[in-house]
């Protein structure tokens, strides 16, 4: 069985050392969109980390395709996308530095059709959790997970940014050391049942965290508590996100769309608090 649940469960993955420089910091904001006067982000003075740079420590320095090899789990890299992410901040992370971050499996639910497969990573600066959707991996019983829904309100949005994808974009976002083929060859795309390589999702999550600080957090980064979401379809390089933003006594309820394609869904049930 490709997901063994009593394997998989609790199961602690190998311990990460991360290290970082500003240069890496850099290419990350640039990888996202971030405009040449935007000094915050491509300026290596005053340089401050979008606490979203947390999703690509871990792979800064991967030469491979990533692969889905865990205690009791193997599944094949083509039928899995990235489901939801969520991060919460401990403090800042400096434009350089080193860690090592802990990682173990949290669950794994069974959505009759798919499998979720859920991992947590944690260091002194952050806890992460990721959920990787399987296809064709589940019916095994088990629990199909809590609800995350996050409730917008029944109002025009507080704010609406729109924000533009590049056609090159996942080739420069690659060389954060997401090296997923889904990304950029087309053949895997068709097999994974895509016309075309798609952004990563992690790009997409990058961006609009990017867009919502400079927006609603007076550019701040380090005001960013947490942030949630899930990926509720895809992005292709040169498509324009557009990103609502609601104030609710939670924080901040977000829906991204593609502008291009008719609204087309991106992110959903996102919520993100700050300080």
């Amino acid at each position: 069985m490709p997901i063994d649940p009593t394997v998989a469960v609790g199961a602690q993955l190998p311990s990460r050392d991360m290290s970082w420089s500003a240069s890496d910091v850099l290419l990350y904001h640039l990888a996202l969109g971030a405009k040449p006067t935007a000094l915050s982000y491509v300026y290596e003075r005053d340089l401050q980390v979008l606490p979203t740079f947390s999703q690509v420590m871990p792979t800064l320095r991967d030469t491979e395709p990533p692969v889905l090899v865990m205690p009791g789990i193997e599944v094949d890299l083509f039928k899995t996308l990235h489901g939801r992410q969520e991060l919460v901040m401990h403090k800042p992370i400096p434009a350089s530095g080193s860690v090592t971050a802990t990682s173990r499996i949290v669950d794994v639910y069974d959505k009759g059709s798919a499998a979720i497969i859920v991992t947590e990573t944690s260091c002194e600066y952050y806890t992460s959790r990721i959920s990787m959707f399987v296809r064709g991996e589940g019916g095994f019983g088990g629990s199909r997970g809590p609800s995350t829904a996050t409730e917008v309100p029944d109002r025009a949005p507080d704010h609406e940014i729109l924000t533009p994808t590049f056609p090159a974009q996942a080739a420069l976002y690659r060389l954060c050391g997401d090296l997923n083929p889904l990304h950029i060859d087309p053949g895997f795309a068709a097999m994974a049942g895509f016309p075309a390589p798609i952004l990563h999702g992690l790009c997409t999550y990058g961006m609009v965290c990017m867009a919502v600080v400079d927006e609603c957090l007076g550019g701040d980064a380090s005001r960013l508590a947490s942030y949630s979401t899930r990926f509720a379809g895809v992005v292709y390089p040169g498509e324009t996100l557009r990103t609502r933003v609601w104030q609710t006594a939670e924080g901040l309820a977000v829906i991204t769309t593609v502008a291009d394609r008719e609204d087309a869904p991106a992110l959903d049930n996102a919520l993100i608090t700050y300080n």
